[in-house]
């Protein structure tokens, strides 16, 4: 019988959080040192955009994309070659349904996968499909992806959101070494959203709220928060690490699953 996997909801912030030695980084290590060893990895990046279709990356070795700017060459030097798993995305276009799924060799591994996975299974020989985030989806509608690709777990496959709940580019500098009131604001309730199961608090923002209109800016990073809580299963709890905020920029993540992983290893 395959262990069930737990769903990861992981805050990737700034490229250099993958090369640089400090709390969330470590936290990445031991939990990967926790965790039982997947049969596949399935990340949804905040870093790949599409319309009307969910993308997959497809063939057998998909690149490495250095998806940013201005930082040191040993950053652009990361290679994370992770085999494609053609098995996986069989198994995503049978759980969502034909015509739903492309597989698409034009994309790779970028900024958004590589950058939570390599510190967590640093041997890049788990098979990785990376998944677009589809911007036609509604919050409900991408809740309800989750819930189609929640059986993943129970065949060995390491479901993984990478985004950030508080991500505010044009903000960070402003209010960089703070932790300005709307994103403690916001960052708090999410995390109570989440924990308590609460979708509508999770999709659902009046016009006038200004910390979430602030926190969550262009949505593409907090959106992949939704498919991983749409993909909690009965029985799991939800476990709050990397629970920290940078001016405009959060890192807080979750696990949604078996909460003894994260005891013994956060």
């Amino acid at each position: 019988m395959t262990t069930r996997l737990p769903a990861l909801f992981l805050g990737h912030g700034s490229p250099m959080t993958t090369i640089t030695d400090g709390p969330e980084r470590r936290n990445w290590i031991a939990l990967g040192e926790a965790l039982p060893r997947p049969k596949a990895i399935l990340v949804i990046s905040a870093h790949w955009e599409t319309s009307g279709k969910v993308h997959v990356t497809a063939g057998d070795a998909p690149r490495t994309i250095h998806d940013f700017s201005g930082f040191p060459d040993e950053l652009y030097a990361v290679q994370y070659p992770a085999p494609g798993s053609t098995w996986l995305i069989d198994r995503v276009t049978a759980l969502l349904g034909d015509g739903r799924v492309v597989p698409d060799e034009s994309w790779g591994f970028d900024h958004g996968a590589w950058g939570v996975v390599l510190p967590m299974f640093p041997d890049a020989a788990i098979p990785m499909v990376e998944m677009s985030l589809d911007r036609a989806l509604s919050p409900e509608q991408l809740l309800e992806l989750g819930r189609d690709l929640a059986p993943l777990r129970d065949e060995g496959v390491l479901l993984v959101g990478s985004g950030n709940i508080v991500h505010n580019l044009r903000l960070w500098r402003q209010f960089a070494g703070t932790r300005p009131d709307w994103a403690v604001d916001f960052q708090a309730r999410i995390n109570a959203a989440v924990e308590a199961g609460d979708v509508g608090a999770l999709t659902r923002f009046a016009r006038e709220d200004q910390a979430a209109s602030a926190a969550i800016n262009s949505a593409e990073h907090y959106l992949p928060l939704l498919p991983i809580v749409g993909a909690r299963l009965e029985g799991d709890k939800v476990g709050v690490f990397n629970d920290t905020i940078d001016g405009a920029l959060s890192m807080t993540s979750f696990l949604i699953g078996d909460t003894a992983l994260l005891e013994s290893a956060v």
